[in-house]
């Protein structure tokens, strides 16, 4: 079961590393991945919640790698992870997942991200500054993931994909 979950968690990671390249929103410093939140939201529920932040760290690690990046995206995707794995695992609801994906990453990840950007970028900026476009990255990149799972859960692959969460 660890083999298909870490094979799972790779065409993840892959998947929202190639997209980096392709799919973002320039907001200043920061740009925003709305594929990162639905690979948060698809990790959470089918993986579990380590998972769902290491995936979130993976990538976040490669794009910057990769110099397609910014040191931003490690608050914001790693705490929306954090906290829609946790709410999974915890209530079996999707919309609540969602919710806490977009309240993980686009308040928290979005108030988290000021000192990545003030002591480690070196831009003086609002301690609010990231709320609004963490907000709208992360609530796209999570509606697209909670239809995506409904067309998973109708397909029944859902079902499967999570027994390899046990």
């Amino acid at each position: 079961m660890k083999i298909n979950k870490l094979t799972l968690s790779s065409l993840l990671i892959a998947l929202g590393t190639l997209t980096g390249h392709l799919i973002f929103i320039p907001v200043g410093i920061a740009k925003c991945f709305p594929v990162q939140h639905l690979i948060n939201v698809l990790s959470a529920v089918i993986l579990g919640p380590a998972y769902a932040v290491w995936n979130a760290f993976a990538i976040s690690l490669l794009r910057n790698i990769f110099g397609v990046g910014s040191l931003l995206a490690f608050p914001g995707s790693m705490i929306g992870a954090l906290l829609a794995g946790i709410i999974y695992k915890k209530y079996q609801n999707k919309i609540a997942t969602v919710i806490a994906e977009v309240f993980g990453t686009g308040v928290l990840g979005g108030l988290a991200a000021y000192p990545v950007a003030h002591y480690l970028i070196g831009r003086d900026i609002a301690v609010f500054f990231f709320i609004i476009p963490f907000l709208i990255s992360t609530a796209g990149g999570s509606l697209i993931a909670y239809f995506a799972l409904e067309i998973i859960e109708k397909s029944s692959l859902l079902d499967n994909w999570q027994k390899i969460r046990r």
